[in-house]
């Protein structure tokens, strides 16, 4: 099907939240030809973790992790997305800064440019207001992508109406250094492996070396530091892919060292070859944060450390004795629906099916994965609104794959306890299995690292490829992009 641009005698679509899968959701509605009214609560009142009004501002990371579209699957997610013209990578890009094979950006930068964007769209308006209830049935087509930080009334409203127990779990911030405040004669600039990515160099990183005892000193400080309570909070569970560096090493000494802290594929240049030093016990990450490069954040050091201890603690590493932090970390509550149970695969609640979901709301986690949700939810928006039958992405997409995970590919534990869906992040473990393609070139099946290569090509080659078909024969909600281009 073809959507052509329409005139804004259209009754509007109503989008609660601006976050990156509202204004991505906004975006793809409006540029289908539907006017879209956005609701954004701050402006009016802030949340725990924002500190501007600004659409699309980014609360934690500023990465966008891997742009690698042949061996990773959030560069497909990326691919994806920019096939489909979304505003959020394009945006991006045009904002990105060095940060070895990941795709990171001037957090400033790109949630300005966004917002202007979805400002300067005559089909997009935007009410800054704050929405405590479910909206009344005069909105025939509403997108709720409040995000994790959904308003308390609004989000009891929502429990009331789907009757399932809301989820949530904790989601703390990394804290964000001035770069000029970084004792470079202990520092060095290295990515992983001198791996280069997009705008970057391959020495994207500053590093900060810790030898075997200073590690050990770090992970008792870490572990006896004093931290955030967590009050009424009590009980809520964390999400894996963001963990405080208090609550990994509370699993083990090694855990931080074999995560954020891994040192492999650094070399310490202040050493020469083979000495002591040369090669650290564990190393502290910091990727930049903004255009100018004043500002850089610590990869991976979400916590929930009180603002002090993190002074105190931080300053005891190795070329951060005199850090100045722009922002300490923080700590904060994601809410989330069970939404296999709770939505249907357009993604609308099965409650009440003019309300659609989108973003980390829904169960997926990470900035892409949020923003893609809000891709599929705005043309599914606009497609009802404009008549059309929509077509979902096919599975074999991750953006597909995606979807079928929130929707219904999750599957339930048969116990007494709370629902066992959690958020996740894009991965190939969603996509459906390619395994018997996976055989060398005289026939005989691939094993070990070859295989695990090969297996990722061809999971992005035929989700490639499955995309172009979906939207050669879709054209699903006005593609900006040509086929042929992508």
């Amino acid at each position: 099907m073809h959507i052509c641009l329409m005139t804004s005698s259209l009754k509007p679509i109503h989008i609660i939240g601006g976050g990156l899968a509202g204004s991505e959701a906004a975006w793809q509605a409006a540029r289908a030809g539907v006017p879209v009214i956005l609701h954004e609560m701050r402006g009016v009142r802030g949340t725990e973790a924002h500190q501007t009004d600004g659409l699309a501002e980014l609360v934690c990371s500023n990465s966008f992790r891997s742009d690698d579209s042949e061996q990773n699957a959030v560069g497909q997610i990326h691919w994806e997305m920019r096939a489909m013209g979304s505003l959020i990578m394009s945006t991006a890009d045009a904002h990105q800064v060095p940060a070895g094979g990941a795709l990171a950006v001037d957090r400033e930068g790109f949630s300005t440019a966004v917002t202007s964007s979805i400002t300067a769209h005559p089909l997009v308006h935007i009410v800054r207001e704050e929405l405590e209830d479910i909206p009344s049935i005069d909105w025939d087509n509403v997108i709720i992508s409040t995000g994790p930080l959904t308003s308390s009334g609004l989000a009891a409203a929502i429990g009331r109406l789907t009757g399932e127990r809301e989820l949530a779990f904790f989601d703390a911030i990394a804290p964000i250094v001035y770069r000029d405040s970084i004792d470079m004669s202990k520092a060095w600039f290295q990515s992983r492996y001198d791996k280069a990515g997009p705008g970057g160099s391959g020495a994207d990183y500053i590093n900060c070396p810790l030898s075997r005892e200073q590690y050990g000193a770090f992970i008792d400080a870490v572990l006896a530091g004093e931290k955030t309570g967590f009050k009424d909070w009590e009980g809520t569970p964390y999400f894996d892919g963001c963990l405080p560096i208090e609550v990994m090493a509370e699993r083990g000494r090694e855990t931080l060292r074999h995560g954020p802290l891994k040192p492999f594929g650094l070399t310490n240049p202040h050493f020469p070859p083979g000495e002591p030093g040369n090669k650290a016990y564990a190393v502290i990450q910091l990727r930049q944060d903004n255009a100018l490069g004043t500002l850089y954040n610590m990869v991976g050091f979400q916590t929930k450390l009180k603002h002090a201890e993190q002074v105190r603690i931080f300053r005891s590493i190795p070329g951060l004795e005199s850090a100045d932090f722009a922002r300490l970390g923080g700590l904060h509550r994601n809410t989330f629906l069970n939404s296999p149970r709770v939505l249907d695969p357009l993604l609308r609640l099965k409650a009440d099916q003019r309300l659609r979901f989108a973003g980390q709301i829904t169960g997926c986690e990470g900035y892409v994965e949020s923003a893609a949700v809000g891709l599929i939810a705005g043309r599914l928006a606009a497609a009802e609104r404009l008549g059309l039958a929509p077509v979902l992405p096919p599975v074999e997409t991750a953006i597909g794959a995606l979807l079928n995970h929130i929707t219904g590919g999750h599957v339930e534990t048969i116990d007494a306890g709370p629902p066992s869906f959690q958020p996740m992040n894009i991965n190939f473990g969603l996509f459906p299995p390619i395994e018997d393609l996976l055989m060398s070139a005289d026939g005989k099946k691939l094993r070990g690292p070859e295989k695990g290569v090969a297996r990722k090509r061809l999971l992005t080659a035929r989700a490639k490829a499955a995309l172009r078909a979906w939207l050669s024969a879709n054209h699903f909600a006005n593609p900006i992009r040509s086929v042929d281009n992508i």
